[in-house]
């Protein structure tokens, strides 16, 4: 089979396109022949050497394919069925801990950036009813993401406010998820061109936060000085502080993103005057992912997709995710 693979030290320039032995599956597993990936934040840091990962690594968290083989005792699923990943294999269901978020793909382990790949029939679900492979791909890591912060974590419902950051796949996920729960949305990019793609998207009002620095409070005017229920925020400490400024009372941040670093001053007074609660976000749990996929097949969600690439040119994905020009996705199909 064919595979992308990862040498040390890491690198675009290291990511090498190879053929390694076809995989079998074992007692309890599946053999899933993969077409499509998504790119993620934390692909490209593993691919560039930023994340430990072993030499060879197969990348990629995310993978959408059809079930070719399985082995003994497999209940799940049948040959045939449609199948996507999930971002952390071990976590089922609950709440997050050590032990469930270790095994990532494309990271602590193998990932899906290869023709076939053997895995246990517990770490899969079924794809969104009409969907494609490359549409598929897009949800494991971004979309269960924005899915696990505004439902698991904040409870949104209809006639909440939503404040997402930009036009990654999380920030989109997170407008589309809204809009179709009942939501009123505020989204912020850098590029008036992108602001009106997010208004045909559904958002409701868009602020450039480089023409309006101060975003957070021109948030809060929007909900009549209320303020947002829920902040999709992916910038981190750079943006932390006009994320509170926007907050109402009681209001929820999920965490997600650090864009603009890893460290830096938070106003904490405004935090827990405010009474506004930070929740740590990252990915979610299989049955989270259920929940999410059941979700959309109750509505007319769609992924954005801002270009396909074949496997052989997954670095040339990578290059384009890294311009940041993209809105939406970028994935790789085979």
């Amino acid at each position: 089979m064919k595979v992308a693979a990862l040498k040390k030290p890491g690198g675009l320039e290291n990511i090498v396109i190879e053929e390694r032995p076809d995989p079998k599956p074992g007692k309890g597993e599946v053999l899933m022949r993969v077409h499509a990936s998504s790119l993620n934040y934390h692909d490209f840091i593993v691919a560039i050497g930023g994340m430990p990962a072993d030499d060879g690594r197969i990348l990629m968290s995310d993978g959408a394919g059809e079930i070719v083989d399985v082995g003994e005792g497999v209940t799940r699923f049948k040959k045939g069925d449609k199948v996507l990943s999930t971002f952390f294999p071990n976590w089922r269901d609950g709440r997050p801990a050590l032990d469930k978020l270790l095994g990532v793909p494309g990271d602590h382990a193998d990932g899906f950036a290869a023709e076939l790949v053997a895995c246990s029939e517990q770490v899969l679900t079924k794809i969104p009813e009409g969907w494609s492979y490359a549409e598929a791909a897009t949800l494991p890591c971004a979309a269960l993401t924005a899915w696990r912060g505004m439902v698991t974590e904040c409870g949104l419902k209809a006639g909440d406010w939503v404040l997402t950051q930009g036009t990654g796949g999380v920030s989109i996920f997170a407008l589309q998820f809204a809009k179709a729960m009942g939501c009123r949305v505020i989204s912020t990019s850098s590029s008036n061109e992108k602001l009106e793609k997010l208004k045909a998207l559904g958002a409701d009002h868009v602020i450039n936060y480089k023409e309006t620095p101060e975003w957070g409070r021109e948030a809060k005017k929007l909900t009549g000085g209320i303020g947002v229920d829920e902040v999709v925020e992916i910038g981190g400490p750079g943006t932390m502080a006009q994320s509170i400024q926007a907050s109402r009372v009681g209001g929820h941040i999920s965490l997600i993103g650090v864009l603009t670093g890893v460290s830096g001053e938070v106003p904490t007074a405004a935090l827990f005057s405010a009474n506004i609660t930070v929740s740590g976000i990252s990915v979610g749990s299989r049955q989270e992912q259920e929940d999410m996929i059941d979700a959309i097949d109750a509505s007319d969600i769609k992924p954005v997709i801002y270009k396909s690439f074949p496997l052989e040119e997954l670095a040339k994905a990578f290059e384009l995710q890294a311009s940041q020009q993209h809105f939406g996705k970028i994935v790789v199909e085979w």
